[in-house]
């Protein structure tokens, strides 16, 4: 089996100002996407790459949360995204550190109340 996960959604309240936190972290374009009922900024539109795709979605059905399921977002370096969380928003809730062989991790709120985490090989 390959991996399983296919496609996420992070749960926004304000997606204008999530899309402009994600944007500044991580260097990306979020390109909108007017879904009936929720909204969405997709991150990474190339279902056929490696790897999941996702979106940060508003709906009556998402609520941001640091409670329940944890979302990784691969790094080159971790430390370099976790040094752009707070100057865009959002509370680095620890620093790159080591997880021993499976590399290094870290972890934030962002500007939406949902905790995501960093992870990198180096």
């Amino acid at each position: 089996m390959t991996n399983p996960v296919t496609w996420f959604e992070i749960a926004a309240t304000d997606l204008e100002r999530a899309k402009t936190f994600y944007e500044s972290v991580f260097g990306i374009q979020c390109n909108y996407v007017d879904m009936p009922g929720s909204p969405m900024y997709m991150m990474g539109s190339d279902m056929a790459a490696p790897g999941a795709a996702g979106a940060l979605v508003k709906s009556e059905n998402n609520t941001p949360s640091t409670d329940g399921n944890m979302i990784y977002f691969g790094c080159a370096d971790v430390a370099v995204e976790a040094s752009r969380v707070e100057s865009a928003g959002g509370k680095l809730l620890f620093p790159k550190e080591s997880i021993g062989e499976f590399g290094f991790i870290a972890q934030f709120i962002d500007t939406e109340g949902n905790r995501i985490g960093l992870h990198s090989n180096q």
